[in-house]
């Protein structure tokens, strides 16, 4: 088993900056990969970034303004998010991956709001 925990949500202004963590415990010798996810108010969870190793991958609609990073000495994923939009406005979930069946386990979610 994976626990995940977020932080850092809130609110900001269009433009302003906020920075994610999610920290894992457990079994974090299995996973495979972490990333994060948004799911706004009557829309389906998205997919946002992903890191795996130090290869980050992105959502389009967030490149060149949301950076991923890990840091594996205390096995935790962040999410600096920049120039952010109202569009940006979502609950944030972490995510990670792990054993050989790419097992998904998820954190309780972080609230977002960008304000215009």
């Amino acid at each position: 088993q994976v626990q995940l925990v977020e932080s850092g949500g809130g609110l900001v202004q269009a433009g302003g900056s906020l920075t994610l963590s999610c920290a894992a415990s457990g079994r974090t010798f299995n996973i495979n990969d972490m990333g994060w996810y948004r799911q706004a108010l009557g829309r389906q969870r998205e997919f946002v970034a992903r890191i795996a190793g130090t290869t980050p991958n992105y959502a389009d609609s967030v490149k060149g303004r949301f950076t991923i990073s890990r840091d594996n000495g205390v096995n935790t994923v962040y999410l600096q998010m920049n120039s952010l939009e109202p569009e940006d406005t979502a609950v944030y979930y972490c995510n990670a991956r792990a054993g050989y069946s790419n097992w998904d386990y998820w954190g309780q979610g972080t609230q977002v709001t960008v304000s215009s």
